[in-house]
């Protein structure tokens, strides 16, 4: 345009041509994942990924982070996390029906991140809690290198009408764009810029860089927004999430290839003498942007009224592809919109694989009492029951959760016949080891638990979160992590419709960054909800059976973590893992199958300890094939899962051409019965209760 930008412009390219929302090193990288599918109907690039749940209804999912802010305030850092996920979803036209939230820290001996455990979960609790929409699942995982860097990522599902479906891209020159919810202030001022850069010790007083939640107006906005949309009215919405008001509206009106002029006069606003720059820019929370035909205006202003929520007309779409901004009777930015939305440079970085260990690592001897050794894997946080967590939270509100949380895989009816099963998180000791197998794994580990509810993968979404990207080690993780993703979703069948990307998650004040952690979520279909098997034995005189071989493949285990041990190899993916899944579905599907749980964190040992309740255990025997009791008890080999059956003759066929075998039988005594060459193991019910419970006596203290 011949001229140099003023600031308010400036201001505009700051946030918008930020890491956070441009994807300006990751871009490049994302373009090999597979995003499309039969039921696919948007991928990449909205607010929310949608898929085909029927022929008439559809799922909206979206996975977003609120990392830096959930840091410098723990409370609302989280909880407009849940309100900024949320509203993605509606901005589909779909009602929020479940959350999940995966959640990274450091360890619980520092008392800093026990404030941050505490208030995060309270801020997760508190926002969904308010409206109404039932948190199913997630996973907490406790690392020295989350110790000033916590990752608060959020999963949103929502359900929508096939006709009620809208999107964010503009549609027609001249429609007007309303502004919706809440009153803009300075809270949230920056807060794209502000994820963009690393935590130091001077974070704490950016709390002006950190949004302020109000759950009951974001439920009064879900009702309106979705009456709006039921009755015709939106022709395009979008959440203002990051870069506020100039993110929502210049990547409408760019995504359908149209400008927009806005009035900041009519902006609705919290205090006095807010500047231009200021307006566009502040992150102040419950506010949506609908596009609306002028014939449409007063009946979208009149449902605004009835919830008693602020709305103002303040621009309208052009045909001139400009983003023009008008704010006390003068022009205060004029942009081409693909410049401003869009138009920031995407390049790889320079990367590097961290260099090979100088000593070879020292493996562990066997130990003398194996029963300590599995009752401190289960004793490990990341291990040990999130019934502390999850307990805090409204996961039946809205009456569709059949599974709880504590389980594989959370379960949802949706309506008769149709149900969904949820599944998320990573595995990122394994991840950081090896970036590639670690992330392919997780993948499979996320299908694996969807399938113990006998559900098919429908989609996934991502959230990948890395440490600083100009650091060569880092960036390297990030494209090996990726391609993982990748590889594992097309085995998978499993399309990558949305996700989101955070970086520069180091911490200068503790020196740390974090564990590569691409956090997955995955969505299955299930056709029959009332025939679930259980995670638990339910019943005795039952066989058990163990699908899937167990490898030496202690790398990365939560046992050498506990032991601080850095060797062994990194649990890799059997090659026909896509048709094992196949034949697990159907076996549990004939309905003979009573309990089952996937074998994942804490191996065999965890798994079978956690299948035991206080009226039923088993009698196992494990034949070592060649490997040490450690390896057959902590090893986290990918694609196994223990099943229970009364029908075992029946199943045991229908398991030909995968690798199984019977390991033992389910019990009337509440106590597990492990016996190996070497020795026999007892543990009860009572002292694997004890150990998983460590979590709770921790954050009780």
């Amino acid at each position: 345009m011949g001229r140099e930008p003023n600031l308010v412009e400036q201001g505009c390219f700051l946030n918008l041509w930020s890491e956070h929302c441009a994807y300006r090193s990751s871009a490049p990288l994302l373009e090999d994942l597979p995003t499309s599918g039969d039921d696919v109907v948007i991928g990449p690039g909205d607010d929310a990924g949608v898929v085909k749940l029927t022929d008439s209804l559809y799922l909206a999912i979206g996975m977003e982070s609120h990392n830096h802010p959930s840091y410098v305030d723990p409370y609302n850092g989280a909880a407009t996390g849940v309100g900024g996920i949320v509203r993605d979803v509606l901005s589909m036209g779909a009602r929020p029906i479940a959350l999940m939230d995966p959640l990274y820290f450091g360890p619980l001996s520092l008392e800093k991140n026990r404030y941050l455990l505490e208030h995060v979960v309270s801020g997760i609790a508190g926002y969904g809690n308010c409206i109404g929409v039932p948190v199913v699942g997630g996973e907490v995982v406790f690392h020295d290198g989350y110790t000033g860097n916590p990752l608060v990522n959020v999963v949103c599902i929502g359900l929508v009408e096939r006709e009620d479906l809208v999107t964010a891209t503009a549609q027609h020159a001249g429609d007007k764009i309303i502004l919706l919810g809440s009153s803009t202030g300075r809270d949230g001022l920056g807060g794209a810029s502000f994820a963009s850069r690393d935590l130091t010790s001077e974070s704490e007083s950016e709390r002006g860089s950190v949004q302020i939640g109000d759950p009951y107006t974001e439920k009064l906005l879900i009702e309106a927004v979705l009456e709006a949309v039921d009755m015709g009215l939106v022709e395009a919405c979008r959440d203002l999430g990051a870069a506020g008001l100039a993110g929502a509206t210049s990547e409408m009106a760019a995504k359908g290839d149209l400008g927009m002029v806005i009035d900041l006069d009519r902006v609705h606003l919290r205090v006095e003498g807010l500047t231009a720059f200021e307006i566009l820019i502040a992150e102040s929370q419950e506010r949506m942007v609908l596009e609306v035909k002028p014939e449409n205006v007063e009946k979208v202003l009149m449902i605004a009224e009835k919830y008693d929520l602020d709305a103002s007309v303040i621009g309208e779409l052009t045909r001139d592809k400009k983003y023009t901004v008008l704010h006390r009777g003068a022009i205060v930015a004029d942009i081409p919109v693909h410049l401003l939305s869009g138009g920031a440079p995407t390049s790889e970085r320079p990367s590097r694989p961290l260099p090979p260990a100088e000593r070879r690592p020292i493996v562990p001897t066997e130990p003398e009492n194996l029963k300590d050794e599995i009752l401190r894997v289960l004793a490990s946080p990341s291990i040990a029951s999130k019934s502390w967590i999850y307990s805090q939270y409204d996961h039946e509100v809205q009456l569709r959760t059949v599974i709880k949380p504590g389980a594989d895989s959370a379960v949802l009816r949706i309506r008769d016949g149709v149900g969904i099963a949820l599944s998320c998180g990573c595995n990122s000791l394994h991840i950081e080891r090896d970036p590639y197998i670690g992330t392919y794994g997780s993948m499979v580990e996320n299908a694996m638990n969807i399938t113990t509810a006998g559900a098919t993968p429908l989609c996934a979404v991502d959230c990948l979160n890395f440490g600083n990207p100009e650091k060569r080690e880092r960036y390297y993780e990030l494209k090996e992590a990726i391609r993982g993703l990748g590889d594992a979703a097309r085995k998978l069948g499993v399309p990558i419709v949305g996700g989101n990307v955070s970086l520069y998650n180091d911490s200068r004040e503790h020196n740390t960054s974090i564990p590569p952690t691409p956090s997955i979520a995955m969505i299955g279909r299930l056709e029959d909800v009332d025939n679930i098997p259980s995670n638990s034995i339910q019943r005795s005189g039952e066989a058990v059976i163990l699908i899937g071989e167990t490898r030496p493949e202690l790398g990365g285990s939560e046992y050498y973590h506990n032991l601080k041990v850095s060797g062994g190899s990194v649990p890799t993916v059997p090659a026909d893992i896509d048709r094992r899944l196949r034949t697990i579905r159907r076996v549990i599907r004939t309905g003979n199958v009573t309990t089952a749980h996937d074998v994942s964190n804490g191996g065999l040992g965890a798994a079978l300890s956690e299948m035991i309740t206080p009226t039923n255990g088993a009698e196992i025997t494990l034949i070592d094939n060649g490997l040490s009791e450690t390896e057959l008890l902590f090893s986290e080999t990918h694609g196994r899962m223990l099943i229970t059956t009364p029908r075992v003759d029946e199943v045991l066929k229908d398991l030909e051409g995968i690798p199984h075998a019977k390991i033992g039988t389910t019990t009337r005594e509440p106590q597990l019965e492990i016996t190996t060459r070497r020795r026999g193991i007892t543990l009860t019910f009572e002292e694997i209760d004890e150990a998983r419970e460590r979590l709770t006596r921790i954050m009780r203290e």
